[in-house]
């Protein structure tokens, strides 16, 4: 591995492996490049290129839907383990991590979080519910990370307020807004005429609904819905008024009900191009599957590389992308099979 650099580029050379990559820490701009006569790699062997990692199982707000059942009695993950994960994540080559939780910017150690991840060329990002977000966080925020997204919950009173916090400070802002079978109708609304709140944010990311958390609806799966079609082409259409963003949950409908580019989209990359870390030290290669399995400690005697090359749970994710579980489907290499861990995340009809 080669890196090299200038102001805020980051380009990281696999001559061993025939490819680049390149990152600007500014910008949020990542291409993964192969050598002429090379194909993009499967996987990246040298580490993962983004890390996921929750700092807290620490939230004042409760919700039902919450993946990871976080409430006031969560706990923090240690400011020493932190550290570690993140000079381990520096000698691997990745470029970002997101902090979630919980509510991550509630940590107590928030803003050192922030700085520290900055000095050894990681950029943070995070995303917030709003709450806890002080004028020294805010500055911090502002100097270190690339973005903050905000998870959208309505009546939406806060998630307006929390934008404009951010916005007013300068911040690069993503919303967050979880699809089901019933939000989807809001998320058309929102296309078609944008609210007043959404004027100033970078993009509208979409969630696919996780069947996880406290409470399970099955119901609200978005694949219930029989506005799938026209979400989809209405989300992917240029006449759009926002930038749109969908997470890896939604590209088997992206990629069987619209004309979007496939090179434009990404499938799943988890255990691939990236790797969760709990704040319990327990390490994953998808956050959703942190309530579902045991999870690789890491330790004094065993690495974060160790755990990314040897883990058969990590391992485990690259054997279901490279299977044929769809058959003859048109786009099975550029889906991978869709969700790992939730059969019913899938989208696309054709399953």
């Amino acid at each position: 591995m080669k890196i090299t650099g200038e102001a805020d580029l980051r380009v990281n050379r696999y001559k061993d492996l025939g490819y680049s990559t390149f990152f600007n820490a500014r910008t949020g701009f990542f291409a993964r490049v192969p050598e002429p006569g090379k194909r993009e790699p499967f996987w990246s062997p040298h580490g993962p290129e983004l890390m996921d990692i929750s700092i807290t199982n620490w939230c004042d707000k409760g919700c039902v839907f919450c993946y990871k059942s976080s409430t006031r009695h969560g706990s923090h993950m240690a400011l020493a383990d932190y550290k570690r994960v993140i000079d381990e994540a520096a000698g691997m080559g990745t470029f970002q991590v997101a902090l979630g939780g919980g509510n991550p910017n509630q940590h107590p150690d928030f803003i050192e979080i922030l700085d520290y991840t900055w000095s050894k060329g990681i950029v943070p990002n995070y995303t917030t519910n709003g709450r806890g977000l002080t004028d020294d966080i805010l500055a911090a925020t502002l100097r270190n990370c690339g973005a903050v997204a905000v998870s959208a919950y309505p009546p939406y009173r806060e998630t307006a307020e929390t934008i404009r916090l951010l916005t007013g400070n300068s911040i690069k802002t993503n919303v967050h807004f979880i699809i089901d079978s019933e939000s989807v109708n809001t998320a058309i609304d929102w296309l078609r005429e944008p609210p007043e709140f959404l004027t100033g944010i970078n993009a509208l990311i979409f969630l696919n609904y996780k069947p996880s958390g406290r409470k399970v609806f099955e119901e609200k799966l978005l694949r219930h819905s029989d506005r799938l079609d026209e979400f989809f082409e209405l989300a992917t259409s240029t006449d759009v008024k926002l930038k749109v963003g969908f997470d890896a949950c939604c590209v088997s409908g992206v990629f069987a009900r619209t004309n979007a580019s496939t090179a434009l989209v990404d499938a799943c990359d988890a255990g691939r191009f990236s790797l969760y870390v709990a704040e319990d030290m327990k390490v994953y290669p998808c956050s959703f599957q942190s309530g579902l399995v045991e999870g690789d400690m890491l330790s004094d005697d065993r690495s974060l590389l160790d755990i990314w090359h040897r883990s058969e749970n990590v391992r485990s994710f690259r054997r279901y992308f490279a299977s044929d579980r769809c058959g003859g489907c048109s786009h099975r290499t550029t889906c991978m099979n869709g969700c790992p861990l939730f059969d019913d995340l899938v989208v696309c009809g054709n399953r």
